[in-house]
């Protein structure tokens, strides 16, 4: 248990990482231009990683990193930028929060993952914890708003478990710097056509993309891949809660919003069933190592080989 912790604690990392994201997006982000914004934040994040994980993709690789970079960067990113751009963060934390119990049903088929009870009533405490915490007072609901952020949420579950269920043939560095070069790359062309000449960013637009790109996408996704790859779905779809708690504790230390008594009580909820998520009498699979099944490269190519982050 004591690995699993660990590995839940590492999981974690990208949650809050995403939290910050729609602040930064809203306050320091350029309007109008999100397909250029996922291009930026993933391609950087990707080449970053692979600079690491020196391998490139082999054998079934190569199809499985176009649909995972669909799915989790690419068209994912697109999403929740205009989301961002056009709901208010509270609606669009909101949605998203109904994800761990879609990642639960996605699994369940794909994975034989049957949900247990404790992570429904997990899922259902979280998603009426973070209605309480963010759903005071909206009063603008975008409909393309809404249907960028389920659309979002849909696809990006199913990329998880996908992600999940092929983690064993490779490293996480290196699966994940394949989905984040593959989702920019199927992005490049269609923003240079849709949006013409890149936009120009002032200098702290530069600076909150570099976050952006390094904390927010090469770690966070680093982090949520590994404990994907180690933890049940349904126990890694509850710690992405903590997303909606750290945009609230963030409005309340840098924005000065008071935290009132119905957020407290939504935290309490969230944090509920995050420990609900927590695998009972399980140990974390740390110490698996499946034979990657497709062939090597050649030594002279300069892939290499092994399992784990």
């Amino acid at each position: 248990m004591e690995a699993t912790s660990r590995w839940t604690a590492v999981t974690a990392i990208a949650p809050v990482a995403w939290g910050t994201t729609y602040y930064v997006t809203h306050e320091f982000l350029p309007e109008g231009d999100p397909l250029y914004g996922a291009v930026i934040r993933a391609l950087p994040a990707g080449a970053l990683l692979l600079a690491v994980a020196r391998r490139r993709p082999h054998g079934s690789w190569w199809w499985k990193s176009l649909v995972l970079g669909a799915l989790n960067t690419g068209v994912f990113f697109f999403l929740v930028y205009v989301a961002a751009q056009l709901l208010p963060t509270s609606l669009a934390s909101t949605i998203m929060a109904t994800s761990p119990l879609v990642m639960m049903l996605t699994a369940w088929p794909l994975l034989a993952e049957r949900p247990a009870p404790r992570h429904l009533v997990g899922s259902a405490a979280g998603i009426v914890g973070v209605c309480l915490m963010l759903l005071t007072g909206v009063t603008r609901v975008n409909a393309l708003g809404v249907l960028a952020s389920v659309s979002a949420l849909i696809l990006s579950s199913l990329g998880y478990i996908l992600a999940k269920r092929w983690s064993h043939q490779v490293d996480v560095l290196a699966a994940t710097s394949w989905q984040l070069v593959a989702g920019g790359l199927l992005l490049l062309p269609v923003a240079v056509a849709v949006e013409g000449a890149p936009p120009a960013l002032d200098a702290s637009a530069a600076l909150a993309f570099g976050y952006v790109t390094t904390v927010a996408t090469a770690l966070a996704f680093a982090a949520w891949f590994a404990g994907l790859r180690r933890l049940p779905a349904a126990t890694v779809g509850l710690v992405g809660l903590l997303n909606p708690v750290t945009g609230v504790l963030l409005g309340t230390v840098v924005a000065g919003e008071a935290l009132t008594l119905q957020q407290a009580g939504g935290l309490a909820l969230v944090l509920t069933g995050v420990v609900l998520g927590r695998p009972v009498g399980e140990r974390a699979r740390e110490t698996v190592a499946v034979p990657d099944p497709a062939p090597r490269a050649p030594a002279s190519t300069g892939a290499r080989t092994g399992h784990g982050a």
